[in-house]
């Protein structure tokens, strides 16, 4: 008989929320899998900063959830540096091998970009952005923080319910590629669920980072086996394509919301639409009659307000968004409460607004934040987009190569049409919060097209409704495609709303939390300046601090 009880009640507060925050003083690591937050916290009680325990949960979560991140993705990362008494981002984007035009996929008879194997990869920026990361800000060497990373990946993990999951989803994927298939599928198959993953080549790569530093990636034996695999397989990498990987430190866009100042990557990045989406709500909700806080998650006009919110959003990243270098990006516009105010007319107060379909991005994502004793904190993402990327590995190395490039056009209309050495479309974007200049709030919601949504809704259940971190993660989330104009609702949320919601127009679906994202998050006390974090229980993941 399956194991189907009732749930449980808290005996404090909300009590549907899943567990306590996590409480610490000194430091704290969240992120989506409990053996790399805990070797974050391991660089912290040595003597690491924040920086440093980015950089080494990081690398440990390429080892135990490499379907989803390591070095052969990008990075993004705001951070607050206590010293500085300011906010930095930077840009650690991979761009398109300089034989990606769109003649040459239409050579190919190709009337998109494929979406896994050699031709939708992207130059990686992982590594380059741990090595900014590290000679900007770090306090450690690479041979402190990737070292456990290694350990890790030598000695073997154990699967959990999750991991095993999704490797079993994709096991034709990592079959078609025998260098993948080697390291990803021992014995022929998947690991088997609790048992023992281990990857010696990714522990040697770790480790020729330790000994060499970023060139060993970018201009040494990493590279040359990159472009002599694409070779083989047909691809256009050279050389010369990973020596323009540079990381920029760049100026996050903001936009102020209840009192609060709300900060998000710029283009290529989709953090606009959660600027926008917020200043739709605040500046549309009284055009409508909708007040979030007065309505409450009970109610459908909250939900269709949102809904609604994100759909128009949504439409200007399709439109607008690509790679700033290529591209002009109207930011200043889409972030402007004058303009969210012109945008009210899409919005009906009461039915739901047809959209224009186009096909949503998906993804493999970690997101991680990390705080320290001196008030450094940082939000990081990095991901090798969708499960375990392009399927392809870097023989002798152990690590899977990105499909980011699925995410280009080979519309010459698109302002995300493919070219060499262009960024391509980024869903991946760290969150971070801050009230009256001083650091508020570390957040991220991962997982493709519901990261500007699910961040979204994480952050009006904590400004609007007041939830502590812990219950903005444990409260019900929906999922709006772009593709189907469907509302996925999970359950609970399905019971109560969903009939209401679909008498007002919405395509209205009962979900689970299979495509809600996992969300962490830091937030920093502002009476006692104790960090809060919180961990979303829809993942394997973990907040751990001391």
């Amino acid at each position: 008989m399956p194991f189907n009880p009732f749930r449980g009640d808290r005996g404090y507060g909300w009590t549907g929320q899943t567990r306590s925050e996590v409480i610490g003083t000194h430091g704290l690591v969240a992120t989506s899998q409990p053996l790399a937050a805990g070797i974050g916290l391991d660089i912290l009680r040595h003597g690491g900063n924040a920086f440093d325990a980015a950089i080494a949960t990081a690398a440990a979560i390429n080892v135990v959830e490499p379907e989803s991140a390591g070095m052969g993705g990008d990075l993004f990362m705001i951070a607050w540096v206590a010293k500085e008494h300011r906010l930095v981002a930077l840009d650690s984007a991979g761009r398109a091998p300089s034989g990606a035009t769109p003649e040459y996929f239409r050579a190919h008879k190709l009337n998109q970009v494929p979406y896994t194997g050699i031709q939708s990869v992207v130059v990686p920026g992982t590594v380059a952005g741990w090595d900014a990361i590290q000679n900007r800000y770090g306090t450690m060497t690479f041979k402190e923080t990737l070292e456990p990373a290694a350990r890790l990946a030598e000695e073997g993990f154990g699967v959990t319910e999750r991991v095993e999951g999704e490797w079993q989803e994709y096991a034709g994927l990592l079959g078609k590629d025998p260098d993948t298939a080697s390291v990803y599928l021992p014995q022929g198959k998947p690991p088997a669920l609790y048992g023992i993953f281990r990857n010696p080549d990714l522990a040697k790569t770790f480790r020729l980072l330790e000994q060499g530093g970023v060139d060993v990636f970018y201009k040494g034996p990493v590279s040359e086996a990159i472009v002599k695999k694409s070779r083989a397989l047909g691809g256009t990498f050279t050389p010369s394509d990973f020596e323009k990987i540079k990381p920029q430190w760049v100026t996050p866009l903001t936009t102020s919301y209840r009192g609060y100042d709300i900060y998000e990557m710029p283009p290529s990045t989709q953090g606009v639409a959660v600027l926008e989406a917020l200043n739709l709500v605040e500046q549309c909700g009284p055009k409508v009659g909708i007040d979030p806080r007065r309505e409450g998650p009970r109610s459908p006009l909250y939900w269709h307000l949102l809904i609604e919110a994100k759909k128009v959003a949504y439409a200007d990243l399709r439109h607008y968004v690509g790679d700033p270098d290529f591209v002009s990006v109207p930011t200043a516009k889409l972030t402007s409460k004058a303009y969210a105010a012109s945008q009210c007319a899409k919005i009906n107060p009461r039915h739901a607004a047809a959209i224009d379909a186009d096909r949503d991005p998906v993804g493999g994502t970690v997101y991680l934040t990390t705080a320290d004793r001196s008030g450094n904190v940082v939000s990081l993402i990095f991901s090798v987009y969708d499960e375990f990327g392009s399927g392809i590995t870097v023989p002798g190395y152990g690590f899977l190569l990105n499909n980011r490039g699925a995410q280009f056009s080979l519309d010459d209309k698109s302002p995300n049409v493919i070219a060499p050495g262009k960024r391509p479309f980024y869903t991946i974007i760290p969150g971070f919060v801050l009230k009256d200049n001083k650091p508020f709030l570390s957040l991220g919601v991962m997982y493709g097209d519901q990261q500007a949504q699910g961040q979204l809704q994480v952050l009006e259940n904590m400004l609007d409704l007041g939830a502590n971190p812990q219950a903005a993660s444990d409260a019900a989330r929906f999922s709006h495609s772009e593709e189907t104009n469907n509302v996925v609702l999970e359950s609970e949320l399905y019971q109560a709303v969903g009939s209401s919601l679909k008498a007002m127009g919405h395509k209205v679906i009962e979900g689970n939390g299979l495509i809600m994202g996992g969300y962490q998050a830091i937030m920093i006390d502002p009476r006692s300046g104790v960090y809060r974090g919180a961990s979303d229980h829809r993942k394997d993941g973990a907040a751990v601090g001391y």
